[in-house]
């Protein structure tokens, strides 16, 4: 293509306006207010469709999976955060407010309903049941054995072995057989003794004041007392184990459901409303765009012009203009 003289003199009379308009802070923050006062107006429905929003979190969320150095900074986020020197001067009653724990241990205790299904849930369950009759087996033999009165009173342990075995010579049976049928008889009675025994210790008062004396044993801690209960060596396995999990999840039909008829409910919910309403729900206002975001931009913009990046885009899109046939049309009369 053959350069015209004139059209260059026009392109770099342009470029150079454009350097110097854009170097100006004043004109970066103009330029994006008069964007954002066009953008706040605008409906959702308006520019993005429901359709548009799921494909992009489908694809960018659960069709993608997490890379190995997201994997290994997550980790070491969680490692460095826990081995901060501030969590040995830090109680923890200094990061969870008192206020805050008390409406939850008050939240807790007045859920009578819930907790009585829950402990009737447990107290039913066979594991609960067997665990019960191992303990009750071993209270039993452990006393035979071990009871302060078979120690400390001469003769009185060899004479309840002695009693032991002459009643199972007597019944034609082992004692141990004979009290673990018994437990399994009876083993709905003392389900039903242990729900009830469970309900009368964490009834709302106690369980409420439960809550509380754990808090006061533990508020006066340091933060740091978390690393007694997270291994901090093991945080890139433990982390790999959780990723392993989302991994499976997030490629699974039943989360590619929840995730596409909870956009949608979302959606329905928002279409009418405005953009301004929506940065609102994540904090950005005009405020924020006029101050925070001005000193983000303003660095960006001084970057595009002194690398000459603005310039030689800027170019590429004013040789097409100038160079087209309309634009020769115009330029030949």
């Amino acid at each position: 293509m053959q350069k015209n003289p004139m059209i260059e003199q026009l392109i770099d009379a342009q470029l150079n306006f454009l350097d110097q308009t854009f170097a100006q802070a004043d004109a970066v923050q103009t330029e994006f207010l008069s964007f954002y006062h066009w953008f706040r107006k605008q409906p959702l429905k308006q520019l993005w469709s429901f359709e548009q929003i799921n494909a992009l979190i489908q694809k960018q969320i659960l069709q993608t999976p997490a890379s190995s150095f997201l994997l290994e900074q997550i980790a070491e986020q969680i490692k460095f955060a826990l081995i901060h020197p501030a969590n040995d001067s830090t109680a923890i009653a200094d990061i969870i407010p008192v206020l805050t724990v008390d409406k939850i241990a008050q939240y807790v205790a007045s859920k009578s309903g819930h907790r009585q299904r829950l402990i009737k849930a447990v107290v039913n369950n066979p594991a609960f049941s067997a665990m019960i009759t191992q303990l009750i087996q071993h209270a039993i033999q452990d006393y035979a054995d071990n009871s302060v009165i078979a120690k400390s009173v001469p003769g009185v342990s060899r004479f309840m072995k002695m009693g032991k075995s002459v009643l199972e010579n007597v019944t034609d049976t082992n004692l141990d057989s004979a009290v673990s049928r018994y437990l399994q008889k009876n083993i709905l009675k003392f389900s039903q003794m242990s729900e009830h025994v469970l309900n009368q210790h964490f009834d709302d008062h106690k369980l409420y004041h439960f809550q509380a004396n754990l808090w006061h044993k533990i508020k006066s801690m340091p933060a740091a007392v978390l690393k007694n209960y997270i291994e901090v060596q093991d945080l890139p396995e433990t982390v790999g184990l959780g990723h392993e999990i989302w991994d499976h999840i997030r490629q699974s039909d039943y989360l590619k459901q929840q995730v596409h008829d909870g956009v949608y409910a979302w959606y329905i919910r928002n279409q009418e409303r405005p953009f301004d309403l929506l940065l609102r729900d994540l904090n950005i206002d005009e405020a924020l765009i006029q101050h925070e975001l001005q000193d983000l931009l303003s660095p960006v913009m001084q970057q595009l012009i002194s690398s000459q990046y603005l310039r030689q885009r800027a170019r590429a899109h004013l040789e097409q203009f100038y160079y087209s046939e309309e634009a020769q049309r115009i330029l030949n009369q």
